[in-house]
C-alpha cells in the first residue's frame, strides 16, 4: 500500500441534530429531547471511514475562519486524517441541519457555506490510489477530481443533481442509494454502480448487469446518519483491497449497518475489526 492512500475530495459540515419522538409533518411544529453539536459533512465522514478501516487517507475540502470549523474538524484532527490541503476561505464552515426520530429514520438539510468555495488543483488529487468525491461540493471540483485522477476514481452521486458525462465515464464506481439511482438515468450506463436501499441490503450493476448482492446484518437502529459514508468507505477499501464483488458488498453492507446502531455521523462510523465482528456472527 503507497503511504498516498485515498484522497476525498469532499464537504466538511458541523451537524446541528435534534432529537425527536417522530418526524414533524409539513407545517407542524414539534419540540426536540435535545440538540447536538457534532463533526460531519460527506467528504469528512467518508475520509474518517476510509481512515477507521486502515487505509491513510488525505481530505481535500474547504472550511470557514470560524469555531464552527474546529469543532467539525475535531475528529478528523484527533484521528490523524490528514489535513495538508485543507482550504480556509472567507464563508462560513458549512452546516447540517438533521432531525432524527425514534427510530432513526432522518431529514438533513444542508447550508453548504465553505463547500461551495472549493477548488481542486492536479496536485491534490495525482499519485493517489483511489480518489472519492461526492455531490455536496461545486461541479467544477468533482470533475477536476475525475480528471486529475491517476488511481480508481469513486463517486459518491449524492446528494442528487445531474453529473457530466465524462465524470460518469471515468468512475470505476458510483454509489447511490435506490431514489438518487431513480433520479439519474444516466448511470444506467455507468461501469459499476453499487445501489444501497437501507435494511433491505445494497445491489452491485457491472455494465448495467447485476454482479452481486448483500443484505446487512439485523440491528437495532438509532442513527442512520452516516450509514452510507460508513458504506461507501468499506466499498472503497474493498476496492483498493482487490476483494471479490459479493465479499466487497457484504462488508460495506455491514459497515452501514453498524453505523446506524449508534448516534451521530462521524462517531458512528465502525473499524474493520468492527465489520470483521459482526459478519462473524
Amino acid at each position: 500500500m503507497k503511504a498516498v492512500g485515498v484522497t476525498v475530495v469532499g464537504s466538511v459540515n458541523l451537524d446541528l441534530v435534534a432529537a425527536l419522538p417522530r418526524l414533524p409533518r409539513p407545517g407542524e411544529t414539534l419540540t426536540a429531547a435535545g440538540l447536538t453539536r457534532v463533526p460531519g459533512g460527506k467528504g469528512a465522514n467518508q475520509a474518517l471511514a476510509v481512515h477507521r478501516l486502515g487505509l491513510p487517507v488525505q481530505l481535500i475540502a474547504a472550511v470557514g475562519a470560524d469555531p464552527e470549523a474546529d469543532t467539525a474538524l475535531e475528529l478528523l484532527r484527533h484521528e490523524g486524517v490528514g489535513l495538508d490541503r485543507l482550504h480556509k476561505v472567507t464563508e462560513p464552515t458549512g452546516l447540517a441541519l438533521i432531525t432524527v426520530d425514534a427510530a432513526g429514520e432522518t431529514t438533513i438539510v444542508v447550508v453548504p457555506g465553505a463547500n461551495a468555495a472549493l477548488q481542486v488543483q492536479a496536485q491534490d488529487v495525482a499519485g493517489a490510489e483511489a480518489v472519492l468525491t461526492v455531490l455536496e461540493v461545486p461541479e467544477q471540483a468533482v470533475a477536476a477530481a475525475a480528471r486529475h485522477a491517476t488511481g480508481l476514481f469513486v463517486l459518491n452521486a449524492s446528494p442528487t443533481r445531474a453529473v457530466p458525462t465524462d465524470v460518469l465515464r471515468r468512475a470505476d464506481l458510483v454509489v447511490v442509494n435506490r431514489g438518487e439511482y431513480a433520479a439519474l438515468p444516466a448511470l444506467k450506463t455507468a461501469r459499476a454502480v453499487a445501489v444501497t436501499d437501507g435494511p433491505r441490503g445494497a445491489v452491485l450493476l457491472r455494465e448495467g448487469v447485476e454482479v452481486a448482492t448483500a443484505v446487512p446484518p439485523s440491528v437495532n437502529a438509532v442513527d442512520g446518519t452516516a450509514a452510507g459514508d460508513a458504506f461507501i468507505g468499506a466499498a472503497v477499501a474493498g476496492l483498493l483491497r482487490g476483494l471479490p464483488d459479493a465479499e466487497l458488498l457484504a462488508r460495506a453492507c455491514a459497515a452501514g449497518a453498524l453505523a446506524v446502531t449508534r448516534p451521530g455521523a462521524q462517531p458512528s462510523l465502525p473499524t474493520a475489526a468492527e465489520i470483521d465482528e459482526v459478519l462473524a456472527r
